[in-house]
C-alpha cells in the first residue's frame, strides 16, 4: 500500500512540475507576442524625438496628430478603403466557392472525387512565387491587371485550396441524417446545402474565414506584382510606400501610426471570434 501511495505521490509531483513548466512557457510566449504589439501602439503616440531618446518609456502625451497625418497625408485612408473592398470581395467569394466545393467532395461519390480532392491539396503545397510570372501575363492579357476585381480573383484562387481542404474534413464530420431528412421532405440539393448544412457548418466557416481574412489582409506579394497602380494600392503596399517615401524626413511616428492602423482590424477580428475559432478547430475531433 505504501509503495502504491509513493508512486501516486511521485506521479502527482511530476504532473505539478510539468504543469508549472507548461504554464511558464505559455506565459513567456504570451509576453513575446504581446509586448511588440503594445510597444508599437505606445510608439504610435510619441513624437519622433521621444522614439529615439526614450524608446521603452510610455509617451508623455498622446499625439493624435500622428494618426491624423498617417490617415490623410500618407493616404492610409485610400489604402484602407482599397483593402476593405479587395479583402471583403475575395473573402465572400472564397467562402462561397470553397464551401460549395467542399460539400460536394465530402458528400457525393462520383468518378474523379479523390482526384479533385488531392488536386486541391496539391494546390496548398504549390509555391505561389512560381505562378507570379505566368499569372502576371494572364491577367495582363485579360485586362485584369491593376484592377480590384482582378486582385479579388487572384486572392480567391490563392485561398481556395486551403478552404476546400479544411471544410471538406468538417462537412464529413457532420451528421448525414439531417440532410437525408431534408431530401426526403422534398428539399433540393441547393436548398439542403444553404438552409441545412451551411448553418450546421458555422463553426468551421468562421474558423477558416478568420484564417483567410488574416492571410488576405496581410498579403503583400500578390498585390505587389499584380497591382502596380498607385491609386489601387492596398495597406501592405501603402506601409512600404510610407516607409520608402520618408527619405531623410524620418516620420517614424506617422509610420508606427499607419502600422497600428493596419494591425487593428486583424486583432479585432481575432478577439471577437476567438471562441468560434477554437470551436471550429475542435469540432471535427469532438464529433
Amino acid at each position: 500500500m505504501r509503495g502504491t501511495a509513493d508512486k501516486e505521490s511521485a506521479k502527482g509531483s511530476e504532473g505539478r512540475t510539468l504543469n508549472v513548466f507548461s504554464h511558464g512557457m505559455l506565459v513567456l510566449w504570451a509576453v513575446m507576442v504581446v509586448m511588440p504589439l503594445l510597444w508599437a501602439v505606445m510608439t504610435s503616440f510619441k513624437d519622433d524625438k521621444s522614439i529615439f531618446t526614450s524608446p521603452w518609456s510610455p509617451p508623455t502625451s498622446l499625439n493624435f496628430d500622428n494618426w491624423a497625418r498617417a490617415w490623410s497625408q500618407a493616404h492610409m485612408s485610400d489604402y484602407f478603403f482599397n483593402t476593405l473592398i479587395v479583402v471583403g470581395g475575395s473573402l465572400i467569394g472564397t467562402m462561397l466557392l470553397g464551401s460549395m466545393v467542399a460539400y460536394v467532395l465530402a458528400r457525393f461519390d462520383f468518378p474523379g472525387n479523390r482526384f479533385f480532392y488531392f488536386l486541391f491539396i496539391g494546390g496548398m503545397s504549390f509555391p505561389i512565387i512560381l505562378a507570379l510570372v505566368p499569372l502576371f501575363y494572364v491577367m495582363s492579357n485579360t485586362g485584369l491587371l491593376n484592377t480590384r476585381h482582378g486582385l479579388i480573383l487572384a486572392y480567391i484562387a490563392y485561398s481556395l485550396p486551403f478552404t476546400t481542404f479544411f471544410l471538406t474534413s468538417f462537412f464529413r464530420s457532420l451528421p448525414t441524417s439531417v440532410a437525408e431528412a431534408a431530401i426526403i421532405d422534398g428539399a433540393s440539393h441547393t436548398r439542403t446545402f444553404f438552409q441545412v448544412m451551411l448553418p450546421m457548418a458555422k463553426p468551421g466557416l468562421i474558423s477558416v474565414g478568420i484564417f483567410n481574412f488574416l492571410g488576405q489582409w496581410n498579403q503583400y506579394m500578390l498585390p505587389t506584382v499584380l497591382n502596380t497602380d498607385p491609386d489601387q494600392r492596398v495597406l501592405t503596399q501603402g506601409l512600404v510606400e510610407l516607409a520608402a517615401s520618408q527619405g531623410y524626413k524620418g516620420d517614424w511616428s506617422g509610420l508606427f501610426a499607419g502600422l497600428v492602423m493596419a494591425m487593428l482590424p486583424v486583432l479585432a477580428a481575432y478577439i471577437i471570434f476567438q471562441r468560434q475559432v477554437v470551436a471550429g478547430l475542435t469540432a471535427g475531433a469532438l464529433k
